[in-house]
């Protein structure tokens, strides 16, 4: 694989971004991935997966750059469900994954991070959806999942500023389980890890199927309307113009078309 790292031992298999310098979720990263986590699924001497980035960042988000490359608003809705696809895939995965998270999930990164089972975070890793501040809106599940985790009114504020929060907020919003100094984040991941990996696959197999249980239509309807709105808002003005600031490094100015 080319940017992604795996390492399995004691039943735990690490899984590592490499695809410096942020760790930016390309469609080809989305691929790896999904063909990783077929490979897992199967293999019995992994019974848990821990993903983490190297580097400075967890993953800062979306490949924005690649953006530029689709023509149209239903492509651009298309890619929204394969993104949608894979994260409710992991969120599904009978094997537990849990997202450590130092220096930002940013974007796409923290919608992947959501999709883990839990979250462990460095205490100033930051946590954040800015997709508006480029014009366009969460694409991968984001404003389905997040407000699950911190609330409706928390998860407008976060939208609609853009302001990320820290590690430490994240636990006390219900975004992440446990906040770490990060020079101690994968060593009490691993803790941790080691601990579910001595359970029975069983057990937990059955664990995840009835945790996910717990969503509703609303919960697909809304993924789905995501997915729409996320193909209208890249062909809209302000859209293109907050995609062309951001690879312009300029501040966008919006026009409300």
């Amino acid at each position: 694989m080319e940017f992604l790292k795996v390492k399995i031992d004691e039943y735990i298999a690490t899984i590592s971004f490499n695809r410096p310098p942020a760790n930016a979720l390309s469609t080809a990263v989305l691929k790896e991935l999904t063909s990783l986590l077929e490979t897992l699924e199967s293999n019995d001497a992994v019974r848990v997966l821990v993903i983490h980035g190297e580097g400075r960042f967890f993953s800062a988000g979306a490949d924005i750059k690649e953006f530029t490359t689709i023509s149209s608003g239903e492509e651009f809705s298309n890619l929204a469900r394969k993104g949608q696809t894979l994260f409710e895939r992991m969120e599904r995965f009978p094997k537990p994954i849990i997202a450590s998270i130092h220096g930002a999930a940013l974007g796409g990164g923290l919608e992947l991070a959501m999709a883990c089972h839990f979250r462990l975070v460095s205490e100033k890793a930051k946590l954040g959806l800015p997709e508006l501040q480029l014009g366009l809106i969460p694409g991968f599940a984001g404003t389905a999942r997040l407000p699950r985790y911190v609330g409706i009114a928390k998860a407008a504020q976060m939208l609609w500023t853009s302001d990320p929060i820290s590690g430490v907020e994240a636990v006390q919003y219900g975004l992440a389980n446990q906040a770490f100094p990060e020079e101690k984040l994968h060593e009490e991941t691993m803790e941790i890890a080691k601990k579910i990996a001595q359970k029975s696959p069983l057990g937990i197999k059955a664990t995840i199927e009835l945790l996910n249980s717990m969503k509703n239509e609303q919960y697909d309807a809304t993924v789905n309307r995501e997915a729409v709105l996320f193909g209208e808002m890249f062909v809209s003005e302000d859209g293109q113009e907050g995609i062309s600031a951001f690879i312009d490094k300029r501040q966008p100015t919006f026009k409300g078309k």
